[in-house]
């Protein structure tokens, strides 16, 4: 049964936020009012960006009129949002130095958290680490982006491999509902003004998505305070796919205690839960401690959004 959420933390002068963005723009389009609440309170804030965006094609191949987008087209797309990234925050009255960009794949995030050598969650602890943040803005596991959900197991394994327990706020981009309560009121006109001015900074993303954009800015930022969940009853799964799709199907497994990897559905340790559902039973699960569990479909698709997700057990 998982413990209730606390209430959200109170931001002082002696804040020490570090919101994690997966991609240019995620600081903006949810965390903007929340940078500037930590800056005026007299705070400190770092934005970690995982990825430059960089396996973003259309609006690639909108802008510079071409079809073909090889390696060198695409590094240097990810070099012009990682300046869009800079303009924006320097738009919420931020300066270059609280940007500190990790280079790892757009659309590669799994891939990040399967490495053997654990290297990306090496290098995630040792920013988390240099910061020393009192409270991490970061998404939330629901989202549904892969890199998202993705990026959220990977600060939880990160945070629980320093032995810190900063106050978490998860923020949700891609999904249906509100990630969680709102962190505060609509904000001033000055605040608002600002995060639409800083939007502005992302010219890559609003070529085509203009208006989207402009609507997931204009809303409440609502950030879900998440707290230490306790392992759900024997690790059951929350998924009863269609047994069509089981030779399809594959099973990423990721624990607190640094272990993570992923299967077919066939050869997963899954067992029946005499429920009608199926139960994990992988030797790493913690006794004590979170462990998330995410079904993807290994199926070449245009639509890069889970399905299924993570979800934590």
């Amino acid at each position: 049964m998982a413990l209730s959420a606390p209430a959200f933390p109170v931001i002082t002068a002696h804040t020490r936020l570090l919101v994690v963005a997966p991609h240019p723009d995620d600081e903006t389009l949810c965390n903007g009012l929340l940078i500037q609440r930590v800056r005026d309170a007299g705070g400190s804030v770092h934005v970690l960006l995982l990825t430059d965006g960089d396996n973003n094609p259309w609006p690639q191949r909108w802008l510079e009129r071409r079809w073909s987008v090889g390696p060198v087209e695409r590094a240097r797309w990810g070099r012009r949002r990682r300046a869009e990234c800079e303009e924006a925050l320097r738009r919420l009255g931020m300066p270059a130095s609280v940007l500190q960009p990790l280079g790892w794949p757009d659309m590669g995030m799994v891939d990040c958290l399967l490495q053997p050598d654990r290297r990306a969650l090496a290098e995630l602890a040792a920013a988390l680490a240099d910061f020393a943040p009192s409270l991490v803005a970061m998404p939330a596991l629901d989202d549904r982006h892969p890199d998202h959900g993705t990026a959220h197991v990977l600060v939880r394994m990160a945070l629980a491999r320093l032995g810190r327990e900063p106050d978490l706020l998860g923020y949700r981009i891609h999904g249906r509902g509100d990630a969680g309560p709102e962190s505060a009121p609509a904000g001033s006109p000055a605040r608002q003004a600002a995060k639409q001015e800083a939007l502005a900074a992302y010219r890559t993303q609003l070529a085509l998505s203009g208006k989207r954009f402009r609507r997931l800015a204009r809303r409440p930022e609502c950030h879900a305070p998440i707290g230490t969940a306790s392992s759900a009853a024997a690790g059951s799964l929350p998924w009863r796919p269609s047994p069509l799709l089981w030779p399809r199907l594959r099973l990423t497994a990721a624990c607190v205690s640094g272990e993570a990897r992923q299967w077919s559905w066939h050869d997963a340790p899954l067992q029946r839960d005499g429920q009608g559902g199926w139960r994990l039973d992988w030797p790493a699960t913690p006794a004590v401690g979170a462990c998330f569990a995410r079904l993807s479909l290994a199926w070449p698709s245009p639509w890069i959004f889970d399905h299924w997700g993570w979800c934590a057990l």
